[in-house]
């Protein structure tokens, strides 16, 4: 298989969750990836995760996620020895991402105007919480805070139970997932310097498009629906003889469909729902109606018959029933890379490529794993590495 960024060298300095990701992407479509960390602890989701013993060995869940098929070096960048050490290293690279606060790296005299002198051709992504200008810039960004100033927690859950958090850390990973898009980007521009500014929030309420249209667009204040489709109905979930199942039957000839399939003809002629507008209205009678009978058989029946004529519908998986279902499993997102003599389960490239999926090859770094051959390549001895560990430079 093609690895489309092959040849590519990326300084991964991030932490947690957001710059990982992103560099995770990178390393999955084929770029060198080294890790940067702090010497004594590293990044800090080396000791996250439900895991206790492999917190304390610096191999947290939180950082197996999204750190295989990358190096490890330490370095510390506070010293006038390590700052040097990372400009030799910028020398060797084509993409630097860091996530710290806005403003840290040119304090530490690291800043892109320096580096890019070391450089002229560095792509380097600054990741934060709110961008590298404005009057939020130096507030702390934890993906619950980004989601909540977002906009993202009012309009999840139901009205009688918003706000919200997704429950997942959506603001960091469609962080990290944008960051990844620009790095990507920016590489195909020629000559490639340049300074890419990404801001966690601004990529969550870009990911928002209808909401925020209707909104700026049409002056409808966005609200909670639960788990209501707005756009049409009925579309939403719904209740079965043992477990839920979406329903989008957007269309006038999906919920004609639907209803006759139901043995629920004469809903069709009731003017409370004649109309989409009409069944808008009146979603949350139609939906009680709906579930007369629905809840007379179980999901997988509906979902097969409902989807062979056409009336879009899918069972409310758990997170294990999704992983082990036969399309998600089929198709090979999960593979396993051999973690300190255990074969552990990672998350592959969510992209096939002329039909192959990028999986991880090599296992998440120990701290550290990669300083000798690191610093060696860049013209280190053996000697000034050793006298630079013990200097606790690296």
């Amino acid at each position: 298989m093609t690895e489309p960024l092959a040849g590519i060298r990326v300084l991964d300095l991030t932490n947690v969750l957001a710059g990982p990701y992103c560099c995770y992407q990178l390393a999955l479509m084929g770029a060198e990836v080294i890790k940067v960390e702090r010497p004594g602890g590293g990044d800090l989701a080396r000791v996250l995760g439900a895991d206790p013993d492999r917190n304390k060995a610096g191999m947290g869940i939180s950082f197996l996620a999204q750190n295989a098929d990358k190096k490890s070096v330490t370095l510390d960048m506070k010293s006038e020895k390590g700052k040097a050490l990372l400009k030799r290293l910028v020398q060797t690279a084509d993409v630097l991402v860091e996530n710290f606060r806005p403003g840290v790296m040119d304090r530490l005299g690291l800043g892109y105007n320096v580096l890019r002198e070391v450089n002229p051709n560095l792509i380097y992504c600054a990741i934060s919480g709110f961008g590298q200008y404005g009057p939020r810039r130096d507030d702390p960004a934890y993906d619950q805070i980004v989601q909540g100033i977002s906009g993202v927690m009012s309009i999840t859950g139901a009205p009688d139970t918003a706000p919200y958090r997704v429950g997942y850390p959506l603001a960091d990973t469609v962080g990290g997932m944008t960051a990844a898009f620009a790095v990507s980007a920016a590489l195909n521009a020629n000559p490639r310097g340049t300074f890419l500014d990404v801001a966690m929030s601004e990529a969550v309420v870009s990911t928002m498009g209808w909401v925020v249209s209707n909104f700026l667009v049409g002056g409808v204040t966005p609200a909670a629906h639960g788990n209501e489709n707005t756009t049409s109905a009925p579309s939403g979930t719904f209740a079965t003889r043992d477990s839920p199942i979406n329903i989008a039957a957007n269309r006038d000839e999906q919920w004609q469909a639907l209803a006759r399939h139901l043995g629920q003809d004469d809903l069709l002629n009731n003017p409370d729902y004649a109309t989409r507008e009409d069944r808008k209205q009146n979603r949350h009678a139609l939906r009680e109606a709906l579930e007369q009978t629905l809840r007379t058989r179980p999901a997988t029946d509906w979902v097969r018959e409902l989807n062979a004529i056409g009336v879009p519908t899918g069972q409310v998986l758990t997170v294990p029933e999704a992983l082990a279902d036969e399309q998600l499993s089929g198709r090979g997102l999960i593979g396993s890379v051999r973690v300190q003599s255990e074969d552990m389960k990672l998350a592959g490239s969510p992209v096939v490529m002329d039909g192959a999926r990028r999986m991880p090859q090599n296992a998440p770094p120990e701290l550290g794993a990669d300083n000798n051959a690191i610093w060696s390549e860049i013209g280190l001895s053996n000697a000034e590495i050793e006298a630079l560990n013990k200097e606790g430079v690296i």
